[in-house]
């Protein structure tokens, strides 16, 4: 299978920089980070924290992925925001459009991204997954990543005071 990355369009960015953010404050409250009443704050506030010129912000990449000349998905990746890391690169977003799922695609936009960041010059790829994303994580395990940091948390249950 093959994907051609190519640049996203303003228009592009615009409709999927909406629903990136939407989805990130999703995850963020499903996960417990923040709380329902925070969660689109805190999304909008990391989106416009990394992208803050939007298209325009240097070192970010964003590429619309296609095969035979048609959407299947999106990626976002440019400089780990670790200083002391600056040849490794980060995925900072990377979708599969929900029809073209599970036929092969989010492996070919790897694939085709690693190829485009090692003409830009970086030797290592990062990323964060969300534990509950157990499909993400057994493909990125399948082409390499591993676990370099790992976050839990557990519910408690209050107890009244005496």
């Amino acid at each position: 299978m093959t994907v051609v990355l190519r640049p996203m369009t303003e228009q592009e960015f615009a409709e999927r920089n909406t629903v990136l953010v939407d989805r990130y404050a999703d995850n963020l409250r499903e996960s417990g980070r923040v709380s329902a009443a925070e969660a689109h704050d805190e999304s909008v506030r990391q989106n416009s924290g990394f992208l803050p010129q939007g298209l325009d912000t240097p070192g970010m990449l964003l590429f619309m992925a296609e095969a035979d000349d048609q959407p299947v998905g999106w990626l976002w990746v440019g400089p780990t925001i670790k200083a002391d890391l600056p040849e490794q690169a980060w995925i900072y977003n990377i979708e599969v459009d929900e029809e073209h799922r599970g036929k092969g695609y989010g492996r070919a936009m790897l694939k085709a991204v690693e190829r485009e960041l090692g003409n830009h010059g970086y030797t290592k790829l990062g990323l964060n997954v969300f534990g509950s994303n157990t499909v993400a994580i057994r493909l990125y395990e399948s082409l390499g990543f591993e676990v370099t940091a790992q976050q839990m948390a557990k519910p408690l249950t209050p107890t009244s005071a005496a």
